[in-house]
């Protein structure tokens, strides 16, 4: 357990979120909450929110300065990882910074050694000294905490809360008023509107915390090693299919500063082909190949 653990104190606004937003999710099972084009805003919201906001954004824009993209853009993916829901910017490239300093020592805020389920999700609803305090902020993400946007995100809360009321009325009003120009009826509005609210802000963020933690959890668990890194990380599949590129996380901790964590042909990263399609239409720049690559090519 990390050193920063004392006790078991809980942190409860994420126990209650975490919990109060799975339990929403559970009525995804009720038909009154499904309808296709939901699901399909769901499934769309994967790449646009997870892969966009969290895998490219907090992780290989900011965290690992892989590339750069201009501010407008930056800013933009930094917001929609914010609707994900997985905490500002300058907390999750902080502990995501520690991770990688600490890999599967006492002070690596979810190494799954200490069990798979505190690896996967328990680290987040227990208090931590070393992730709860802004002068560990300041530590490992004074590169961000600069910028005037993600340091007004630490302070002001309401900004977080804003943004995801935001993205609520978007889905619940859109989703409306599209279901009165095609019913022309109250019920059946209101009926399409919370179906796409359900599958397109609560299931979808639920599924992208479980793919998140998955590759804190099972990719340091399970998998084949292609570095040496001195930890347990691990190339794994199955994570890699279900996060667009993330689960190549053996790969990851051998070259952090890549942006491509597929490092084989057959290591496939969606992540990484839209770093590829952005920096082919100029707005990617710096872009870091790993380092197997430039070796192959001498």
């Amino acid at each position: 357990m990390p050193a920063g653990v004392e006790g078991n104190d809980r942190d409860w606004p994420a126990v209650i979120g975490i919990s109060v937003y799975h339990l929403l999710a559970l009525l995804a099972f009720l038909p009154w909450f499904f309808s296709w084009t939901g699901v399909a805003l769901g499934a769309l919201g994967l790449y646009v929110y997870g892969t966009l906001g969290i895998n490219l954004g907090y992780h290989r824009v900011l965290t690992h300065r892989g590339l750069s993209v201009p501010k407008w853009l930056e800013r933009t993916f930094a917001t929609l990882g914010v609707c994900c829901l997985e905490d500002t910017p300058g907390r999750w490239i902080a502990v995501h910074r520690l991770h990688h300093q600490h890999a599967e020592q006492q002070r690596d805020p979810h190494s799954p050694l200490v069990t798979l389920l505190w690896g996967h999700m328990g680290w987040i609803v227990v208090k931590n000294r070393d992730t709860a305090e802004m002068a560990e902020y300041e530590r490992y993400a004074r590169d961000v905490l600069k910028d005037p946007y993600y340091r007004g995100l630490e302070e002001h809360n309401l900004w977080l809360l804003l943004i995801n009321l935001t993205q609520w009325l978007i889905y619940l009003v859109g989703g409306f008023g599209v279901g009165w120009l095609m019913y022309d009826k109250l019920m059946p509005a209101v009926q399409f509107g919370l179906s796409v609210w359900m599958w397109g802000v609560i299931v979808r963020t639920v599924v992208v915390w479980h793919i998140t933690w998955s590759v804190n959890s099972l990719a340091h668990r399970w998998g084949y090693q292609t570095y040496e890194t001195g930890n347990n990380s691990r190339n794994n599949w199955f994570v890699a299919w279900i996060s667009n590129g993330e689960g190549w996380h053996n790969n990851h901790h051998a070259d952090p500063a890549a942006a491509a964590h597929g490092h084989k042909w057959w290591e496939f990263d969606v992540t990484w082909r839209t770093v590829q399609l952005l920096e082919c239409v100029g707005l990617a720049k710096d872009v870091v190949r790993p380092k197997a690559w430039k070796q192959a090519g001498r």
